[in-house]
């Protein structure tokens, strides 16, 4: 790896859950949990709502995207972190940590642009529920998950060549357990102000533009609920955005301790925390949020298995 990308670190190291022997099988235990249901709660409400005629609407197919998002970037890796667990080997080839850091930014930028489509979703068919299947018509839904989607590449690939612009001679243990960037900065030999304004502003930027469409959006919702004068009818309007409303002060709550700080703020023992919650706790309680308090998805689900029972 010194050729191209300047660097004679050819492995890192990462020692960031490992530091405790007696732990390592009760961790081992609850994460193998925690990714079993991940799998099943996502990949069972993409399949849920592909099969389910009833929720072949706009809200339920950027659910199914938002479903399978969280088990791809949870994929990225919790499988890994398993392993290494199992086997007691820290080590990942630099190739492989890059790799696992871009999958890793492309779906979890990904999932902050959907989260967004979610939220102009609820706008339009609260504030203008007669035109929302026109407002929200399939070509529009294709188009908004495909930007989320393009939006995730690009998220990825601005921080994949800063990362690989850097230069790494040593020492290569990373204090944390995957390849995130910035104890990665930590470790490089070279200038790296360069890569925490890109780390810094990308990430603003992407986070501001997200989270200020999901502001207005919701801002505007309540304004729509403040002019209905039933109190029931004002909650069974609020209640369709809860999920949602969960869902991304889960998310962004974390992501914004982690990449929009200061780095003089940094520090690597919280983010490892905060890290295990964002990268394994959140995919697993997505598709549990949006079962557990969604009666649409719990009558199909409950029509399924009857179908499936007595067929």
């Amino acid at each position: 790896m010194a050729g191209n990308n300047h660097t004679t670190v050819t492995e890192f190291i990462l020692s960031g859950l490992m530091d405790y022997p007696e732990l390592q099988v009760p961790l081992f235990v609850a994460f193998l949990i925690i990714y079993f249901v991940t799998i099943m709660g996502n990949l069972g409400m993409v399949m849920l709502i592909r099969i389910n005629s009833q929720l072949h609407t706009p809200m339920y197919f950027f659910l199914s995207n938002l479903s399978l998002v969280d088990f791809c970037y949870s994929s990225s890796i919790t499988p890994k972190m398993l392993v290494n667990i199992l086997s007691g080997r820290k080590v990942m080839p630099y190739a492989q940590c890059v790799a696992q850091f871009s999958f890793f930014a492309t779906f979890v930028g990904s999932e902050c642009f959907l989260l967004a489509a979610m939220a102009y979703d609820r706008y339009v068919a609260i504030c203008s529920p007669l035109l929302y299947r026109v407002v929200m018509s399939r070509r529009v839904c294709i188009l908004l998950v495909t930007v989320s989607y393009i939006g995730g590449v690009i998220n990825s690939l601005v921080h994949k060549g800063s990362l690989l612009s850097l230069s790494f001679c040593g020492p290569n243990i990373i204090n944390h357990f995957f390849c995130d960037i910035p104890p990665l900065l930590k470790l490089s030999c070279s200038d790296t102000h360069t890569s925490e304004f890109l780390l810094f502003t990308f990430s603003g930027i992407i986070a501001i533009f997200t989270i200020l469409t999901i502001i207005i959006s919701y801002l505007l919702i309540l304004s729509a609920i403040l002019q209905i004068h039933s109190t029931e009818g004002r909650h069974k309007v609020f209640s369709t955005c809860t999920s949602h409303l969960t869902a991304v002060s889960l998310l962004y709550g974390s992501l914004t301790f982690i990449y929009i700080q200061p780095s003089s703020r940094y520090s690597l023992e919280q983010e490892k925390v905060v890290s295990v919650f964002y990268t394994m706790v959140i995919p697993m309680l997505n598709p549990l949020i949006y079962s557990l308090r969604n009666k649409d998805v719990k009558d199909a689900l409950r029509r399924t298995v009857y179908q499936k029972i007595f067929s």
